[in-house]
């Protein structure tokens, strides 16, 4: 399907969320503009990972409009919002592997459900997702169980790359990896998302993660998109979550000891 470059890959526009009596978004706005690595960052509590949710369809705002790829989220039928849907792919936090199924049958569940290749296509397409990944094809015999956590998140992603979204979306995609593992899964985020033209939104609190990836970072405070910008950008905004998350010594030596996420053309 052919994209319009100046329309935003995602337009979250007067978005408001509430559960309960309690507030957890009130007139947000976002835009995303296709090839952009976008950080969301915020505080605990600040509804991060439900506004992830609501881009990918699983959670229904109170009020508001979400919009992919210039269509609306929701509405116009249940084919419409499944071919929209196969547009992005998602990693969750802690991979959300099937327990029951190998690493080979987790790539290849999303395939089959899209009932267009036959087992002989889904073979080759299975063993290119994990290449992709940097795992090798004995890796599909393995079970979630049998797995580090490293490997879990690559096969995560793997299934997240399997239908050839042009927008992948993160939710704390580091959390649980030791530096090391965790620099190896940023410059492999990194790499694809070059190689592959992604676009992409994560959910970090961590800033190594945020500065080796963002090309911009939008700041939810006060149940809206506080700041928007470079890290530069948010760092110069005078707020209270922007002084204690991005300007402790550890942050700002952090961001100094990145390297510069490319800003896409």
């Amino acid at each position: 399907m052919s994209a319009d470059p100046t329309r935003p890959v995602i337009r979250i526009r007067d978005l408001s969320t509430r559960f309960g009596e309690t507030w957890i978004h009130r007139g947000l706005e976002l835009d995303v503009a296709r090839g952009e690595l976008v950080s969301l960052v915020g505080g605990s509590g600040s509804g991060k990972t439900t506004l992830l949710r609501m881009v990918i369809g699983l959670l229904t705002p109170t009020s508001g409009r979400i919009e992919l790829f210039g269509e609306p989220l929701f509405g116009g039928g249940i084919g419409r919002e499944r071919a929209l849907r196969q547009r992005f792919g998602v990693l969750f936090q802690h991979g959300a592997l099937f327990s029951a199924f190998n690493v080979y049958d987790n790539i290849a569940f999303p395939l089959r459900e899209l009932r267009r290749y036959d087992e002989g296509a889904i073979h080759d397409l299975v063993q290119l997702k994990l290449s992709m990944v940097e795992l090798l094809p004995r890796h599909g015999r393995l079970m979630p169980s049998e797995l580090s956590g490293g490997m879990v998140k690559r096969v995560a992603l793997a299934r997240a790359l399997a239908l050839e979204p042009e927008l992948l979306l993160l939710d704390e995609p580091t959390a649980g990896l030791d530096p090391d593992r965790s620099d190896s899964f940023v410059r492999l985020i990194r790499m694809l998302s070059e190689e592959l033209g992604l676009t992409v939104m994560l959910v970090t609190h961590d800033l190594d993660t945020l500065a080796a990836l963002s090309t911009r970072v939008a700041v939810l405070a006060e149940q809206k998109i506080l700041a928007y910008g470079t890290t530069e950008e948010i760092i110069a905004v005078d707020h209270p979550f922007i002084r204690n998350f991005f300007l402790s010594e550890r942050s700002v030596r952090a961001l100094q000891n990145s390297r510069p996420a490319a800003v896409p053309h």
